[in-house]
């Protein structure tokens, strides 16, 4: 017989290991930023091509999500788990084992849909483990503050792996990570399905919202390439809005659907989705503008910028514990408020840096104002996505937020990067540069205020305060 201390020490291990595994996920969306001038001058990249080493990944990742969480439901949390670090790993060696731009372009597409299987898995075994309430919110805390840790830590570890070992080892050091954590996961976590749903796997809805979701990134990563009016985006994008209106009819339709839409009936769960795409808008792309300013602006090395993001990183992981006791306290609406507004107004002050700025006068304070909002946002945006569903969807409620939060991370992107470029064309001009970067953060901070407005709408107050309420039953129990 099983003794219960002994089964919740396993379960705060594996929270461990699921959180170790997010966190090569998040940060491998960004790690390879740095090491980008690298990668291009030892295959050969032309600038065109040099983007979608990012690009690759955020598009595979993007498009797959749904489908991910749902086979986690169906086939089980931690078989599919499991699958996606073995992929996920295998496509890490084989990048960097890569010998020119199509091997480690399409490596990194392989990585993407590894990434795309353990991501939604692996918060749905967190949240299926973990009862709703307290002892929840403290796990997603954790989660939280990995994950949102995660982009800050890439550019960091990209830097100082590519100064120290060689490009190579930003994909290779995911290797050992993934192979240790799928050979340990047996030992730690309990397999897990919706047993009483049909096995009916919907192939003509996962592969409509695969590609009309692909497709959709795709031209929005490709857009400022190409531009926005030309031919390859406007038609792209109708692709795309085709392939996602037949998704609609045939859910609608099926006995089975990849996405029941009876869960958007949850108000709370459709606010919860909008303001993770808004935090994804606004805040995913700080960090690629910030990158930017340091290294073309400021004329930071690669280890120096990577290592201005540790106050940041600290910021996020220490705020993310935080907002996982106060959301216990007094729901999850309050502090996700906060946490908007907190995003809003760091992108509002990083709006007013300078030419001739400092790590001191113009990094460092609405650094740490914008990570403290990603911490009191991330958990409770997370927290709320997955509150009140049914463990049979939670790898579906899962798969949601994540898809929601990539989404909006390339939209957002896409977005800014337009907006900078309106301004800069192909000036390299420090002054010029700063003017565009400028007009990015405001944008985005635009974003994190409609967030905000989503907040306060969307978001039902009674789900928050019934969240706090059942948290002190289950504390008492």
């Amino acid at each position: 017989m099983t003794d219960p201390a002994e089964a919740r020490d396993k379960r705060w291990i594996a929270l461990i290991l699921l959180c170790a595994a997010q966190f090569v996920v998040v940060l491998d969306a960004s790690i390879v930023n740095v090491a980008l001038p690298t990668i291009g001058e030892a295959l050969n990249f032309t600038e065109s091509q040099l983007p979608w080493v990012v690009n690759a990944y955020v598009l595979t990742f993007g498009g797959f999500l749904l489908l991910g969480g749902r086979l986690a439901d169906l086939l089980g949390r931690r078989r599919i788990f499991m699958a996606g670090l073995i992929l996920f790993a295998i496509a890490s060696l084989f990048g960097g084992l890569a010998t020119n731009s199509g091997q480690l372009i399409a490596a990194r597409a392989v990585q993407g849909l590894g990434g795309a299987l353990l991501s939604p898995a692996a918060l749905s075994i967190v949240a299926t483990t973990f009862r709703d309430g307290a002892e929840r919110n403290k796990a997603l805390g954790i989660w939280g503050a990995v994950a949102g840790s995660g982009g800050a830590a890439g550019v960091l570890l990209g830097g100082v792996l590519t100064d120290g070992l060689g490009w190579e080892w930003v994909l290779w050091v995911n290797v050992p990570i993934g192979i240790a954590a799928a050979a340990i996961a047996p030992s730690l976590i309990a397999e897990s399905r919706d047993e009483n749903e049909v096995r009916h796997f919907d192939v003509a809805g996962a592969l409509t919202i695969t590609v009309g979701l692909s497709a959709f990134v795709f031209a929005l990563v490709d857009a400022n390439e190409v531009g926005w009016g030309s031919t390859q985006t406007i038609l792209t994008l109708l692709g795309a809005a085709v392939m996602l209106a037949a998704f609609v009819v045939i859910e609608t339709r099926s006995r089975a659907p990849l996405v029941p839409f009876s869960i958007f009936r949850i108000r709370t769960i459709t606010g919860a989705n909008v303001v993770g795409l808004l935090v994804g808008a606004s805040l995913f792309s700080m960090f690629f503008f910030i990158s930017l300013y340091m290294q073309q602006v400021l004329g930071y090395s690669a280890i120096k910028a990577g290592l201005s993001y540790l106050p940041l990183a600290i910021s996020i992981i220490l705020s993310a514990g935080i907002a996982s006791q106060l959301v216990t306290k007094v729901g999850f609406k309050p502090i996700l408020a906060g946490g908007m507004a907190l995003i809003a107004a760091g992108l509002i002050w990083f709006s007013q840096i300078s030419v001739d700025g400092t790590f001191l006068g113009d990094i460092l304070g609405p650094s740490l104002l914008a990570a403290v909002g990603l911490g009191f946002a991330f958990v409770p945006v997370t927290i709320a996505a997955v509150s009140g569903i049914e463990d049979r969807e939670q790898g579906l409620a899962s798969g949601l937020i994540n898809t929601s939060q990539q989404i909006g991370g390339a939209l957002g992107l896409a977005i800014l990067a337009a907006v900078s470029s309106s301004v800069t064309g192909n000036s390299l001009d420090p002054k010029v540069l700063t003017e565009g970067f400028q007009d990015a953060f405001l944008v985005g901070a635009a974003f994190a205020i409609l967030g905000l407005l989503a907040t306060l709408f969307l978001i039902r107050s009674s789900d928050s305060r019934a969240h706090v309420e059942l948290g002190n039953e289950v504390a008492v129990d």
